[in-house]
């Protein structure tokens, strides 16, 4: 897994600093070579969908902290929901990019939020169903108090998509805190995944000057669990 860090996403709520990032994935890969349960990250023990959302005011209430995935459609965000959770069948994986429309809210162990938003480039809406969507999505993002942080998904298997940099663009101009997750690492060679990663950063450092934390993962292969999840428990503590 690599880490890049810098301070976007400073204007609402507390961004994680670099040493306390570093010192999160020691101590993470510290416990695992020590054998020591991290209990505390990995056990989701209960995952239940609460409601999907047409916009703010028909979300739920806002007493438990929210973690919001949002990618291109076809970024594989459905199935790294149901990776995190640790069910199958939690967020509907479809063959058919853009089916996630509505705002969707599923509730872990009782105490915080996984939010599925729906992907920005869905091709099977009608045009003013997009519009709607998109701007219920822009409400959320800009007004919803107690997301966390957002987890934006972008394709390691693809060189740079302009959906994808004018995404976070806008995204960091906001200052909602956000990290990068490049999805689907084990579908293409290591090189080209770490060619696209360091190509999309060098996009948005000509733009922005700056790279945003950011993480890989693969539903498919297992990898980049406790890593999301370690950054989800610190955000909370």
């Amino acid at each position: 897994m690599r880490v890049v860090i810098s301070t976007w996403g400073g204007g609402r709520k507390p961004v994680l600093s670099s040493q306390v990032i570093l010192k999160l994935l020691v101590s993470l890969e510290r416990n695992c070579c020590d054998t020591v349960p991290v209990a505390s990250i990995m056990n989701i023990s209960s995952a239940i969908f609460d409601r999907s959302a047409l916009d703010l005011d028909s979300c739920p209430d806002e007493s438990l902290p929210e973690f919001a995935f949002i990618g291109r459609s076809n970024v594989g965000k459905s199935s790294l929901l149901n990776f995190l959770a640790g069910k199958r069948d939690l967020a509907l994986v479809s063959r058919t990019p853009g089916l996630t429309k509505l705002i969707s809210f599923y509730t872990m162990n009782g105490s915080w939020r996984l939010v599925d938003l729906p992907g920005y480039g869905f091709a099977q809406a009608a045009r003013h169903a997009q519009v709607r969507f998109n701007e219920a999505v822009t409400n959320y993002l800009q007004n919803r108090a107690n997301l966390h942080y957002v987890f934006a998904l972008i394709d390691s298997t693809l060189p740079p998509q302009p959906i994808d940099v004018e995404f976070v663009e806008w995204l960091a101009s906001t200052g909602i805190p956000f990290v990068l997750v490049f999805t689907k690492t084990d579908k293409v060679a290591a090189a080209k995944v770490q060619a696209n990663i360091v190509a999309f950063k060098e996009r948005l450092s000509e733009s922005c000057g700056l790279a945003p934390a950011s993480l890989t993962c693969s539903a498919t292969a297992r990898l980049g669990r406790a890593e999301l999840l370690a950054v989800i428990e610190e955000a909370i503590a």
